[in-house]
């Protein structure tokens, strides 16, 4: 085992102890949708191995498993904001005490069920070594994520601002389709079909990725006084520029991707004229 995934395995553990701890000994028995969100994504991801063609490679079955999430987790976000919508209307929705203080219904258990599947996926992550470099940026964020996440649900805080941040999982539902697609062999697919994913992926890397956090971002600051003193404040700070530069990483990555997909695709069409 090298360092990386000890250092990562170990931490996992470190916060299993805590949630367990947080359930059995405080009674807190809310978070045993934590577990549930686990539980739920590993046997989708058996599932997948026991009837899936390609159940020897990991990476297909880990991207399968993200799409579920990426569903599940975008379905809650819209339910739960448009619920809140129709209930209270938009006004006040996004004050700072409503944002930090209180909790849309459902948010919480749609929080703790995407928490749990952090965790899930960082041990897939180690388990089958998904992963690459010193500092795997994807563990990193994971492990951020948990902190971030279980340190709301524990204090009961900010659950309202992670809820927004979860809006990103719209984009990566296409992020996963894509992947899922080129793995299943269908790399081929006809121009338009690839066109729609193409714009699909823009549209939503912008309008449901990067404005959302950018914006959360901005609201931080600009209400940074009307937090109390605590971790709050640094570690959602912290959070968001770790999201806003690993969107800046994604958005070079899926201009590269698109490149070069839209060179091999001109490359095609010139080899069948001739």
């Amino acid at each position: 085992m090298g360092a990386v995934e000890t250092f990562f395995s170990a931490t996992l553990i470190l916060w299993l102890a805590s949630v367990c701890f947080q359930i059995l000994l405080n009674k807190r028995w809310e978070l045993l949708s934590v577990i549930a969100g686990s539980v739920f994504y590993q046997t989708f991801n058996s599932i997948i191995r026991f009837f899936s063609s390609t159940q020897n490679d990991p990476l297909f079955v880990n991207t399968s498993v993200s799409l579920l999430h990426s569903f599940v987790t975008s379905t809650s976000v819209v339910f739960i904001l448009f619920r809140e919508l129709l209930t209270n209307g938009s006004s006040g929705m996004f004050d700072h005490s409503q944002l930090v203080e209180n909790t849309w219904p459902w948010a919480f258990e749609a929080l703790s069920f995407s928490c749990g599947y952090f965790a899930y996926d960082q041990w897939d992550m180690l388990r089958y070594r998904l992963y690459s470099g010193w500092i795997p940026s994807i563990l990193v964020h994971h492990l951020v994520l948990l902190i971030c996440f279980t340190l709301a649900l524990y204090r009961n805080v900010t659950i309202n601002y992670l809820i927004l941040t979860l809006i990103c999982e719209l984009h990566s539902i296409f992020l996963h389709v894509r992947k899922v697609r080129r793995m299943a062999g269908f790399r081929n697919a006809k121009g338009t079909l690839v066109k729609i994913e193409w714009f699909l992926n823009w549209f939503t890397f912008f309008v449901a990725r990067s404005a959302p956090h950018i914006l959360i971002t901005a609201k931080l600051i600009r209400d940074a006084h009307k937090f109390e003193k605590g971790i709050e404040l640094p570690l959602a700070l912290l959070g968001m520029a770790g999201m806003n530069l690993l969107n800046i990483g994604l958005g070079l990555d899926l201009f590269k991707a698109f490149k070069r997909e839209r060179k091999s695709q001109q490359g095609n069409i010139h080899h069948h004229r001739e």
